[in-house]
């Protein structure tokens, strides 16, 4: 039995009351600071750790996590876990679904299942990989513009406080979430538009200096070398001439992308401006580098573009090569010296290579 204030209530009243008032004031707490990590980050994984966190504390899981879907595979993987598990979850993907997660993913509805050994659809061999012991799922789907981006799940969350007002909390952080997504995915699209030439696909010349300059500073500081190749497309205008300018830009796509085929993954493709394309090869030698000129002179010597089109061209193309910090000390110069031998190249024979301080290949 409760006990009486001096005023005649019970103090259970005030208990409860100021329990009320507290959580009342964790949950403002909670907005605003997802609010703040919203409103000052555009780096997504710093604002979904904050979301996330803000979650944990409050609703207290045995342990919790992100899952984003990947809609070309219509699966869902582990963006975000927390617990023993999490190492082991990087690799784990579920079938959009599968689970309970799974079919949140799926249907874009939230469920909340007390007891997941008596619903069909908890999937157990998350436990049996993870040793979890999953009593209760809390999912509810991040969902923008009528497509559902990811699930966050909440694994044994105590049951007995969680009503209404909590599930109006966390779908509200559930569409902060989706909100930071897609900002951040509109963020990127930007940022590529602005790098990536529209033709080819390959980067721009914008990026081409950005990239050199920090290439420039890393190879300085760690005393590597890198080499430039400078290519430039022989008699490309008479192409334009004779089947169009459509045509023209179709080849110039299909040879930036043989380019790039033609590379490691750590090089760089760039479409300089025209028909000139620049390629960028971290920590090489010249020596290197003359091995990647010939492999794709040997491309433009033995490649027929345009095949689908029934026009088979076959076009050369003229190359430089330099290499930092041998040939030159920047960004800027680097360039002007590969520019420079494309030019040696381009003003005789065509269809060659000519390398800083070496001149023509024989």
């Amino acid at each position: 039995m409760s006990q009486l204030d001096p005023r005649g209530h019970h103090s259970t009243m005030f208990d409860s009351a100021g329990a009320d008032h507290k959580r009342q004031l964790q949950e403002l707490g909670i907005f605003h600071d997802v609010a703040k990590a919203l409103t000052s980050s555009l780096n997504l994984d710093s604002i979904l750790q904050t979301i996330m966190e803000k979650m944990a504390e409050y609703f207290r899981p045995d342990t919790w996590s992100l899952l984003m879907v990947d809609e070309e595979k219509s699966e869902l993987y582990f963006a975000i876990a927390v617990g023993d598990a999490a190492e082991a979850l990087k690799t784990v993907r579920l079938k959009l679904g599968e689970g309970i997660a799974g079919w949140v993913a799926q249907h874009g509805e939230s469920l909340l299942v007390p007891d997941v050994y008596t619903d069909p659809r908890f999937a157990k061999r998350i436990d049996e990989m993870t040793k979890w012991q999953t009593r209760s799922i809390i999912c509810i789907p991040l969902k923008s513009k009528h497509r559902v981006l990811g699930v966050i799940q909440l694994i044994n969350v105590d049951m007995q406080g969680f009503g209404g007002n909590e599930m109006l909390l966390l779908q509200a952080l559930a569409d902060y979430a989706a909100i930071a997504i897609d900002n951040a995915r509109a963020v990127e699209k930007i940022q590529e538009l602005t790098i990536t030439d529209d033709c080819t696909g390959l980067y721009n010349a914008r990026h081409l200096y950005k990239t050199l300059e920090a290439e420039v500073y890393r190879s300085t500081r760690f005393g590597y070398e890198f080499s430039i190749l400078f290519l430039d497309l022989d008699h490309f205008k008479s192409v334009n001439d004779t089947h169009g300018h459509l045509v023209g830009s179709r080849l110039l796509a299909e040879i930036g992308y043989a380019i790039k085929a033609h590379l490691r993954l750590i090089d760089y493709a760039f479409r300089y401006g025209g028909d000139e394309f620049v390629v960028l090869l971290p920590q090489t030698s010249k020596e290197s580098a003359l091995v990647v000129a010939r492999r794709l002179r040997d491309v433009f010597r033995n490649e027929y573009w345009l095949k689908p089109e029934g026009l088979n061209l076959n076009v050369r193309a003229s190359m430089g090569v330099a290499t930092f910090p041998e040939d030159a000390k920047s960004s800027h110069e680097i360039i002007r010296q590969a520019d420079e031998m494309m030019y040696a190249v381009k003003n005789t024979t065509r269809d060659n290579v000519s390398v800083a301080r070496q001149g023509m290949l024989t």
